[in-house]
């Protein structure tokens, strides 16, 4: 079965940017897109939703020919529209900034959809490039699933892949004491360049460059992706709760990075329920 990619599109030049990204996407990986327009009126006034999504139809497949997409308005909510989606689709691609009312009491649509939907996220951000695809990893379960995404990315793109663990540093009243040197030591670098091995064994094609600093992971992150072409991030969460919250760096980020910003989910809680 082919995968499925979703597509919140409300007619915006920043879900124009996701369409065109999914397509992209769809002719790297076979996979089919819908583009989904929720339509919240009478509390949003949508002018003709119909040709709004038969232009960017015609607009995908100009763009992508050999890609099946599809289109669809439905009576509700854009936010939890996306997120019930989520439920049967692969990934699910949104632009940047969004329109609903809902994002109003939830935070942006981006921000919104990546915190509650049970599978990957794409915040399409900022201006294609040709860099490498980054991963922003933790000493979490959650890592290797964002790694895998990221190598998969990076090896359909044929891009390199730039990994990067950052330990948070010290503060308070232990910043000046001797014990703290700044710095990543073997034993607990050790795990990370496990995983780095893994990884790198299971995409041998995909050249890997692992970075671990002592620093803040969202500026780091916020500065990597200055230079990238594709951010992945995991979510934030466990238990019962996972995959609902995001973190203060994975919010930070998709306010402020300066590419497109994939957030990953465990898959415990995330993924196509078929």
């Amino acid at each position: 079965m082919k995968k499925r990619i979703i597509v919140g599109y409300d007619g915006s030049s920043y879900s124009r940017a996701a369409l065109l990204w999914a397509m992209d996407e769809a002719a790297h990986t076979d996979a089919t897109v819908e583009l989904v327009h929720a339509d919240e009126r009478p509390i949003v006034v949508s002018p003709h939703p119909e040709s709004t999504l038969e232009r960017a139809v015609a607009t995908a497949r100009k763009a992508q020919p050999l890609v099946e997409v599809t289109a669809r308005t439905v009576d509700a909510y854009a936010v939890p529209t996306l997120v019930d989606l989520s439920r049967q689709a692969d990934l699910i691609v949104i632009g940047g900034r969004g329109h609903s009312i809902v994002a109003g009491l939830l935070g942006s649509v981006s921000t919104a959809v990546s915190a509650h939907a049970r599978c990957p996220v794409v915040v399409v951000r900022g201006e294609a490039t040709a860099g490498p695809v980054v991963a922003g990893v933790d000493g979490t379960d959650r890592a290797p699933e964002v790694l895998a995404f990221a190598a998969a990315q990076a090896a359909a793109r044929k891009a390199p892949l730039r990994v990067i663990r950052a330990w948070p540093p010290v503060t308070g009243l232990w910043e000046e004491t001797p014990i703290v040197t700044n710095a990543v030591t073997g034993r607990e670098r050790e795990p990370f360049d496990t995983l780095i091995a893994e990884i790198g064994d299971a995409y041998p094609d995909v050249s890997i460059v692992a970075e671990a600093t002592v620093a803040h992971p969202a500026a780091v992150l916020t500065l990597a992706s200055a230079h990238a072409q594709l951010l992945v991030i995991g979510s934030r969460g466990h238990g019962p709760f996972s995959g609902l919250l995001l973190g203060s760096v994975s919010q930070h980020l998709l306010r402020n990075a300066s590419c497109t910003v994939a957030v990953v989910h465990h898959r415990g809680s995330s993924g196509p329920t078929r």
